[in-house]
């Protein structure tokens, strides 16, 4: 903007109170600059500079404009960046939706991750079960979603992120605490709290799948609940639960975890729709693929 440069002009001039000094900083030829502030006096009305054979002095207007003409081409100067940042992905505003397993320890992580790196990006964030984060994601309300055993559709792009291993949350004291990990053969005549399979059929047909052989099933017990942060059942003895590893993680009192064996892992996805046209997401699944891979979520459990 041709105003904003003859301010810049001005204010060199005005601070050098030189036009040859302020000519060599700015790097333009000393009648050209002389131009550009004739044509700013010009166009507000009042004269800006004194100028003698030997000195440039400001006028009272000059002051006026020196004094709040440098905030004002700050301000510019960051309105500039930060327009620009929307374009390389600095800046911008998304929604991330996640489920309450991956709020445990792979939302918070992967979103540190993204505000350290790129903190010019908004997010808001909402906690929703696993089909409202797909349907939001499939429409666009949401910009990604973090989920268990996502369904396949052809709108969504799956970023596989973590395979989390599995074991199971039992009261202190049970019996299949005492050892250092959980047989699968050992759940056949324990209770099993499960969500309902509309819940996220994805990832109750995972579990299932651990009971292949109709003997080794044990008795299912579905959850009421679509969030319970004290796992009151499991609490209260009346089942067990098979959960990934991050659920450690602030676990109640009372309850402890053991891991499967042989080892079992639930996958986990970052979902999006389509390829990443916005800079604000593609920057999202840089980080997602690069928090993946320093935090190891990707290894086998055999190897970590």
């Amino acid at each position: 903007m041709s105003e904003l440069r003859r301010l810049r002009y001005f204010l060199a001039v005005a601070g050098e109170r030189n036009f040859t000094r302020a000519a060599e900083r700015l790097h333009v030829a000393q009648p050209a600059l002389s131009r550009q502030i004739r044509q700013l006096e010009a166009e507000l009305g009042v004269r800006l500079l004194e100028r003698s054979t030997h000195s440039v002095e400001p006028t009272e207007a000059g002051r006026l404009l020196m004094d709040r003409g440098a905030a004002l081409c700050d301000e510019a100067d960051r309105l500039w960046r930060d327009v620009r940042g929307f374009a390389g992905g600095e800046q911008g505003a998304l929604s991330v939706g996640y489920s309450t397993s991956t709020g445990y320890e792979t939302a918070p992580a992967l979103l540190a991750a993204l505000a350290e790196r790129h903190p010019g990006i908004a997010v808001t964030t909402r906690l929703l079960p696993t089909a409202e984060i797909v349907a939001g994601v499939a429409d666009g309300t949401l910009d990604a979603g973090l989920v268990r055993c996502p369904p396949p559709a052809p709108e969504l792009v799956r970023t596989l992120l973590r395979l989390e291993p599995q074991g199971v949350l039992m009261r202190e004291g049970h019996p299949l605490a005492d050892g250092p990990y959980v047989d699968v053969a050992a759940l056949a005549g324990e209770t099993l709290l499960v969500h309902h399979r509309e819940a996220n059929p994805g990832h109750y047909d995972a579990i299932m799948d651990l009971f292949a052989e109709p003997e080794r099933a044990p008795r299912l017990l579905l959850r009421q609940l679509s969030f319970d942060a004290a796992h009151t059942p499991v609490a209260r003895g009346e089942a067990v639960s098979v959960v990934g590893r991050s659920a450690v993680h602030g676990l109640p009192a009372g309850l402890v975890w053991r891991p499967l064996a042989p080892v079992a892992t639930i996958e986990i996805h970052l979902l999006t729709r389509g390829r990443p046209g916005r800079p604000a997401l593609a920057r999202l699944l840089r980080v997602a693929t690069d928090t993946a891979h320093t935090g190891g979520w990707l290894r086998s459990p055999d190897t970590a």
